[in-house]
């Protein structure tokens, strides 16, 4: 099974999947591709930092489970290739469930949200992105947040992260269930 987290910048994406993942073996975390730079509070293994030229030579190659462009940077999931008895996590953007849901209508998208967008602000300061990337993020969020709901995504809001992640976990208990 694909389980996809998304949602806008700041949500809390990357620690409620990092704990999915110490909690349940079974689950096997994808590690997306970017040609951003690394933030400065960020694990050098958050993404497989690449420049442009190599990207655009994986999308041409096929290599990609999905791709976009957001905010200027391009940033892609390439085919998963877990064990067989896991299911892949994907934490990418709403752009890229959309296309993982073209591919594979069974996968389960569960979109993370904050409790407000003063606390999606205050969260992306203090990781340091910079106040005008994250206007953009702010602005942008709100669009992620209809897509989701045409997808169809479940949806999570991120307040308390033992809470969050015991949702997110029961979301996934309850689609293996049914597979």
């Amino acid at each position: 099974m694909i389980i996809v987290i998304s949602g806008p910048g700041g949500v809390g994406k990357g620690t409620v999947v990092a704990r999915l993942v110490v909690d349940d073996p079974r689950l096997w975390l994808s590690r997306s591709w970017t040609t951003r730079e690394p933030r400065p509070s960020e694990p050098a293994d958050a993404y497989v930092f690449v420049d442009r030229p190599t990207f655009e030579r994986n999308i041409a190659a096929d290599g990609f489970l999905e791709h976009a462009e957001f905010l200027g940077q391009l940033y892609g999931t390439p085919f998963p290739y877990p064990a067989a008895d896991q299911d892949v996590v994907l934490e990418i953007d709403v752009q890229g469930a959309e296309q993982v849901k073209q591919r594979d209508p069974g996968a389960l998208l569960i979109f993370v949200d904050a409790p407000s967008r003063r606390i999606q602000r205050d969260r992306l300061l203090g990781r340091g992105d910079p106040p005008a990337l994250v206007d953009e993020r702010i602005e942008t969020a709100e669009r992620e947040v209809a897509r989701a709901r045409q997808l169809g995504a479940a949806f999570v809001v991120n307040d308390d992260l033992p809470t969050a992640v015991a949702d997110i976990r029961a979301l996934i208990d309850e689609a293996r269930s049914h597979s």
